[in-house]
């Protein structure tokens, strides 16, 4: 990100990563989906739809993000994308890169993938990054008449923009995940129920979690869009809960991952836990 210096006239960016839902929403703005896997030549399509009641610009572009093993996403500079990367950036292809949605008007952007000769087999991953341009707002009679200011005046305004995965995956590719310890800790916003996740394989694993206490058939707590992407062996997980049902998950409980629904939901793992 530039420093302050460099910011003068810059907008500060509010982004969204990944959801744990068919589609995903930030400012005015529907995604769906908010993940795209391609293993072949056959392209996909992802819908946005503005749910504002003003019209509205978005920017497309492709960006890098590594994952982290706290399962947070930084963003990498081009100039220190690893070869894999890179190639990733290069096989995907998408159109329109620039939208102008009136309000509830959906729009469709083509994605596609060109994979060259010759590529190893694995898994390539960029995300696609939709951000609000902001429209120029015009001087006002009242901004006229302001005498001329002796200091610096920074205006700053809100971009609100999302990114979703977009997913190349070449050759015969597998993976398995297991669940490891799990606990409830209290956090700056909150109580949380945490549990590691390791991965092994070349491709990531992606699912559904569910707690279910022993013997009881409702769950207690279901999170959605769990994925361990291949940068990382092992990823904590943190689930913000409130303090009603942190106590509830203390004791023994059994966590389910599963595959997504849309893909037959088949368990990854399955393990029973006492929490503390």
């Amino acid at each position: 990100m530039p420093d302050f210096l460099k910011g003068f006239g810059l907008f500060c960016a509010a982004l969204c990563g990944t959801a744990a839902s068919p589609a995903d929403a930030a400012g005015d703005l529907l995604v769906a989906p908010t993940r795209v896997v391609l293993d072949g030549s056959r392209g996909t399509e992802v819908v946005l739809n503005n749910i504002g009641a003003e019209p509205a610009t978005y920017r497309i572009s492709l960006e890098i993000k590594r994952m982290t093993a706290a399962g947070g996403l930084d963003e990498i500079a081009e100039a220190d994308a690893t070869s894999a990367e890179r190639a990733a950036l290069d096989m995907i292809a998408f159109s329109p890169r620039r939208v102008t949605l009136p309000p509830n008007q959906p729009q469709v952007i083509r994605v596609g993938v060109r994979i060259p000769e010759g590529t190893p087999p694995g898994e390539y991953r960029a995300h696609m990054l939709f951000r609000a341009v902001p429209d120029a707002a015009p001087a006002t009679a009242s901004d006229v008449a302001k005498p001329p200011s002796t200091g610096v005046s920074i205006a700053l305004t809100p971009i609100y923009g999302i990114t979703i995965p977009v997913i190349v995956r070449v050759g015969d590719l597998g993976a398995e995940a297991s669940i490891g310890e799990a606990w409830v800790a209290d956090t700056a916003d909150g109580p949380a129920f945490n549990f590691g996740l390791t991965r092994t394989g070349n491709r990531s694993v992606y699912g559904d979690i569910e707690v279910t206490r022993p013997g009881v058939s409702e769950p207690l707590l279901v999170a959605r869009g769990i994925a361990v992407y291949p940068e990382v062996g092992a990823r904590e997980v943190s689930l913000r809960v409130p303090p009603e049902l942190a106590e509830k998950l203390k004791g023994p409980v059994r966590i389910r991952y599963s595959e997504d629904r849309e893909v037959g939901g088949g368990t990854i793992d399955q393990v029973e836990r006492v929490v503390k």
